[in-house]
C-alpha cells in the first residue's frame, strides 16, 4: 500500500493547525487567538487570550473595549485579557522552560507588545496565519533579525 505524502502537513502547517486548536479555548469576545513555542518539533508551551487567573473572563462581564469603542490594535493596557502569546512566555516561565529558541507559531500576528516579549525571549522565528495592523512590531522584529512568516495557501516547510 502506498501512503500519499502529499496529505502530509508540513511541519508549519502541522503546528499552526494546533494553533488554531488552542484559539477555541479562549475567554475573548472580539477574537479568539492561539499561539504555541515549539523547539526541536516538540511543543513547550501554549497560550490563549483571555483574562488572568482567577479574574472573571469577558464571556462572564463584557468586553471593556467594545464598552469604550476601543479600535482593534490600539490601547492594549485597556483590557481585561492577556494576548496568547504573553499566556504562552508566562506558561513556560510558571513551569521552568526556557523559550530561548524557540519558534511561535501564532494565529495572528503579535502586536508591538507581544513582539517585544518575543524579542528579548530570544524566539527565533514567528508564523502566524492571519495579519495584524501593527507595522512597528513588523519593524522591531525586522530590525532584531526575527523571521516574521505569514502563511498562506502555500505554508513554509519549517
Amino acid at each position: 500500500m502506498m501512503i500519499n505524502t502529499d496529505l502530509r502537513p508540513s511541519w508549519s502547517e502541522y503546528f499552526l493547525s494546533i494553533t488554531e486548536l488552542v484559539a477555541q479555548r479562549s475567554t475573548c469576545t472580539r477574537r479568539k487567538v492561539g499561539a504555541i513555542l515549539v523547539r526541536d518539533k516538540r511543543i513547550i508551551a501554549t497560550g490563549y487570550n483571555g483574562a488572568p487567573t482567577k479574574v472573571r473572563h469577558c464571556l462572564e462581564v463584557g468586553c471593556l473595549r467594545t464598552q469604550q469603542n476601543i479600535p482593534s490594535g490600539e490601547r492594549h493596557e485597556l483590557c481585561r485579557g492577556l494576548h496568547a502569546e504573553q499566556n504562552a512566555i508566562i506558561q513556560a516561565a510558571l513551569h521552568g522552560v526556557s523559550v530561548e529558541n524557540s519558534t511561535v507559531y501564532c494565529t495572528n500576528m503579535p502586536c508591538s507588545i507581544c513582539s517585544k516579549m518575543l524579542i528579548n525571549a530570544r524566539v527565533k522565528a514567528i508564523y502566524y496565519k492571519d495579519g495584524y495592523a501593527d507595522t512597528l512590531a513588523a519593524s522591531m522584529l525586522a530590525e532584531a533579525g526575527i523571521p516574521l512568516i505569514q502563511m498562506g495557501n502555500q505554508a513554509e516547510n519549517g
